[in-house]
């Protein structure tokens, strides 16, 4: 096997890439593709760390096979039930016949209830070891990151953690799989992405599962998509610590819905006024156009948030009522918020903007900016003084 899916002496990348679906979960856009990243740790005894999706079955195989040649797996470790990670398990198990499947508790009933499997399993607890000759096996349990089922392995004698999906980011892997072997700057922004996505609900589990890992000495991550983190790994650590601590970078997102532009024109004003403020970057979304993904990736990264709406049906433009859900589902906290909305003749909009603020308990900066029909030029002070109230808390 190719050198460059050695991780190091003892462990082997033999996951995949899909370049064909276009969504994830059915619903996030993956122009890049992604990675269904699986590993070997190769002992007197072999472990498979999780599986691939079903349709890439085949080619682990393969990979298995041209890394250990006739050689039995001895354990599959699943660390995460989420079936693009476990829809391989029964077509492993024909093919290595004698496998053990490990999991804990919550792995092992989810185990039965998707794939009818309940024999040939070893359940692990909390700090449990599991000793493959030469290599050894520590399980810590990580619920709610982000299945109640999740755990990480850590390999103690090459310090390296198989962390699941934590840490992981979209797009597939061009060749390369360690970090230190590629150009790692077009997964920053799919990680954020994959964490605001998929993990960003999690912060507070997110938080105990560092806390619980601090005391390890991890000097390779190894998660279940994208790059295999070795190089960068303090700053992928410092940017899960930030996120799930809704910690903003200095930055403001701007989102808003428009019909008829009215509503466009006053989110530019007040980027206009943003920037003669000082601020920058400031960061656009017309909620029509940009991705949900996108926006809540943005969201996810920068402290400052503001957004428009006009007035539709006595309530909120549709695409901007769909963030609102995002972000209440997420329970994002920790921002300075401002807000503006439009209307031609029942105004709903502002109001309804300043009261979801002020139920995710969020730094306002200053009441709704509410329009009659067209901008007009006398908003512009209105503008200019919620953007310098901004800059300020910042």
């Amino acid at each position: 096997m190719s050198d460059i899916n050695k991780i190091n002496r003892f462990v082997r990348y033999v996951g995949v890439n899909d370049r064909k679906t276009h969504l994830f979960e059915n619903l996030w856009p993956l122009p890049q593709g992604i990675s269904y990243n699986a590993y070997l740790v190769i002992g007197e005894k072999i472990a498979l760390i999780d599986t691939v999706e079903a349709a890439y079955t085949q080619a682990l195989l393969d990979k298995i096979s041209l890394a250990v040649g006739n050689r039995p797996l001895d354990y599959l470790v699943i660390n995460h039930m989420e079936p693009d990670h476990s829809s391989s398990v029964n077509v492993v198990r024909q093919a290595y016949p004698d496998i053990q499947i490990v999991g804990n508790a919550k792995t092992l009933q989810m185990l039965e209830g998707y794939y009818g499997i309940c024999k040939g399993t070893l359940e692990v607890k909390d700090g449990d070891n599991l000793c493959l000759g030469g290599e050894s096996l520590r399980f810590y349990l990580t619920p709610m990151v982000h299945w109640p089922e999740t755990m990480m392995t850590y390999c103690e004698q090459e310090h390296l953690l198989f962390s699941g999906d934590a840490f992981g980011a979209f797009g597939a892997l061009n060749g390369a799989v360690l970090d230190q072997d590629m150009e790692p700057e077009a997964y920053w922004d799919e990680m954020y992405r994959y964490y605001a996505n998929i993990v960003g609900k999690y912060g507070s589990p997110v938080q105990k599962a560092l806390q619980k890992l601090s005391g390890l000495d991890i000097q390779v991550i190894c998660p279940t998509h994208g790059p295999v983190w070795k190089k960068e790994l303090k700053k992928v650590i410092a940017i899960y610590d930030k996120l799930s601590l809704y910690e903003g970078e200095k930055g403001v997102v701007i989102a808003y819905g428009t019909m008829y532009g009215n509503t466009a024109r006053t989110a530019m004003h007040m980027a206009e006024e943003l920037a003669a403020s000082g601020l920058a970057p400031i960061i656009m979304h017309n909620l029509s156009v940009s991705p949900l993904s996108d926006v809540l990736r943005d969201i996810f990264k920068y402290k400052a948030l503001v957004i428009g709406s006009p007035t539709y049906n006595a309530g909120l433009f549709p695409p901007v009522e769909a963030l609102l859900n995002a972000l209440t589902a997420r329970t994002v906290k920790n921002r300075v918020y401002a807000c503006f909305g439009s209307f031609t003749w029942a105004g709903a909009a502002a109001k309804k903007l300043q009261e979801f603020g002020n139920t995710m308990n969020w730094d306002s900066a200053g009441e709704a900016l509410e329009l009659k029909q067209g901008y007009s030029r006398e908003k512009t002070e209105a503008c200019s003084l919620l953007a310098k109230s901004i800059v300020a808390k910042l």
